[in-house]
């Protein structure tokens, strides 16, 4: 068998019926962006509007994750943007286990193939799946190893939107991951927790 590419794994996507999610979306969302960036983002899952178009980050979130991704000198062609979950949850409710279970060898493979100089994880469902027990809040703006990659938390743009209090720790943690990018020798610290191993899940 070939070894699989990012347009594989799109394909695999979009006709995936692994989970119940695949009944109600009007199209899978597989991610977008540049098959060699540095930033990967990884959201929670596609909304009303990425549902429409099959694209990642379209609506109100992604208006402001382009405005942020503008401030330090850089556009959605220059970054990777995916989901936890692949499909819409109905009205937008949180991904149940089995639904994540299910795409999470989609995005282990997107992480092994784009292999980023840095993970970045938007919001509480993102984070936990890489380190279950701790809180984003807590969390937030500290770079930190996982399985080699260096994973860097941040709060979700949609948070900000509900909470305006949050944007200013989101512009700061924009402006951490400009000079990560621009310097190999950030501060990063120890694993903890118990991540997810990263081929746990097959994707075939």
């Amino acid at each position: 068998m070939a070894e699989p590419d990012l347009t594989t794994i799109d394909n695999q996507v979009r006709s995936c019926t692994k989970c119940a999610l695949s009944s109600t979306r009007t199209q899978a969302v597989p991610g977008e962006g540049s098959p060699t960036a540095d930033l990967m983002f990884i959201g929670e899952g596609p909304g009303f509007h990425e549902d429409r178009q099959g694209r990642p980050f379209v609506g109100p979130a992604g208006q402001l994750l382009d405005k942020l991704l503008a401030s330090i000198g850089l556009n959605r062609a220059d970054v990777y943007i995916t989901n936890m979950v692949k499909c819409r949850p109905p009205e937008n409710r949180d991904p149940h286990p089995g639904e994540l279970a299910a795409c999470s060898g989609y995005l282990n493979e997107q992480i092994r193939l784009i292999s980023p100089k840095v993970l970045v994880t938007l919001g509480r469902h993102s984070f936990g799946k890489f380190f279950p027990n701790e809180t984003i809040s807590k969390a937030r703006g500290r770079p930190r190893k996982w399985n080699g990659n260096t994973l860097f938390p941040i709060y979700h743009p949609a948070a900000a939107l509900h909470n305006p209090r949050l944007k200013p720790a989101l512009e700061e943690d924009f402006q951490k991951l400009k000079s990560m990018l621009e310097s190999n020798d950030a501060p990063v610290e120890e694993q903890k927790g118990s991540p997810e191993e990263p081929n746990q899940l097959s994707l075939f």
